[in-house]
């Protein structure tokens, strides 16, 4: 496989500063190089939740064993790429993965792990072929301390109550499988990449002591009738989850490295987010508010000459501009961007 293609960039402000874009030229096993893909953003101190389902959804765990091979498996990534893991949960036909990266390499480390532990899976069941669908689910996660972590840790800790794994009796501790009963452990009875410190911080609770692990105990049982809900599809379907500031920076750096073979949510919010910066500029230009979009007729030169600018440089669609720019009909507007660039090709000939 190809090594990744990695471009150097840099953000300031409140985001850490990001290093390095990578474009994973390799697709995962089975695919093309040039297949469409996903745009990872890495960078040293990078917060991930992952997430990552069976082949048509069939069973990536067929008994406990299996389990305990991905998480010894999981370990031996962590020792590989000095990652530190705030929470883990396998379910049955896939798993959840909150980890930082102390250096730029997501990517590496988890073609490392889905395909050692691929490899074993289908070494120790004598079978053969992708376990994995497709290419894993990754969100950046804000790590400024304001709640994001939180939020993200307790979805993936409180996954088997919502999957019904555990009656309304029972501990969260009952389910085997996630970090959350590591967290319970003393420091030198847990796993070593486990790291406590900040998920304990986000909850106020000043030390790793027997009574800060009864505190978390607690508010997480206490948390498992009470969930943020209303934040869970921001995690299910985004591709960020944090401050608006941390996602336009974000936003503005993965712009400049996005090429014609990347797809996904990021794709798409940072041409909405150039072309609105566009708008701006143009209104700006033309010593308009934007109030005044609404006000102006819908074929005013100046909103003929930005929708044309739009069009040439960002890959907004025409019913995009026209609501936008209340321009009207995107038939209409359609047909005069067309009409304009017949006009200029028969000059040019002439």
């Amino acid at each position: 496989m190809n090594a990744p293609q990695v471009r150097s960039a840099a953000i300031k402000g409140s985001v850490p500063s990001i290093v390095a874009f990578v474009v994973d030229r390799a697709g995962g096993m089975g695919h093309a190089p040039d297949m469409a893909r996903k745009l990872r953003l890495q960078y040293p101190g990078a917060i991930y939740h992952l997430m990552s389902r069976g082949d048509r959804r069939e069973p990536v765990f067929l008994e406990d064993a299996d389990r305990s091979l991905f998480v010894s498996t999981l370990g031996e990534a962590c020792a590989k790429t000095d990652w530190q893991v705030h929470a883990y949960c396998l379910m049955k036909n896939h798993f959840h993965l909150v980890v930082e990266t102390p250096s730029a390499n997501l990517a590496a480390g988890m073609q490392w792990l889905l395909g050692t532990y691929t490899a074993r899976f289908n070494r120790k069941h004598r079978l053969f072929g992708h376990l994995f669908s497709g290419r894993y689910k990754s969100l950046l996660v804000d790590g400024s301390g304001d709640g994001y972590l939180k939020t993200v840790c307790d979805y993936v800790h409180l996954n088997p109550v919502r999957a019904r794994l555990l009656q309304a009796g029972q501990p969260l501790r009952a389910y085997a499988w996630s970090s959350y009963g590591e967290y319970l452990r003393r420091p030198g009875q847990r796993v070593p990449w486990l790291r406590v410190d900040r998920l304990f911080g986000e909850m106020g609770i000043a030390a790793d002591s027997l009574a800060g692990r009864r505190e978390f105990a607690r508010r997480m049982e206490a948390g498992r009738r009470a969930e943020v809900t209303g934040e869970y599809p921001k995690i299910r379907r985004g591709w960020c989850y944090g401050e608006e500031a941390f996602r336009r920076e974000l936003l503005r750096q993965a712009g400049r490295q996005m090429g014609e073979n990347h797809y996904g949510e990021e794709r798409r919010e940072s041409a909405e987010d150039k072309a609105a910066r566009m708008v701006a500029l143009g209104l700006k230009e033309a010593g308009w508010k934007p109030s005044d979009l609404a006000l102006r007729r819908k074929g005013d030169p100046v909103k003929i000459a930005l929708a044309r600018r739009l069009r040439r440089e960002t890959t907004m669609p025409v019913k995009w501009i026209c609501e936008r720019l209340a321009m009207g009909s995107w038939k209409s507007v359609n047909r005069r961007l067309y009409e304009h660039r017949n006009t200029k090709c028969r000059h040019a000939r002439n």
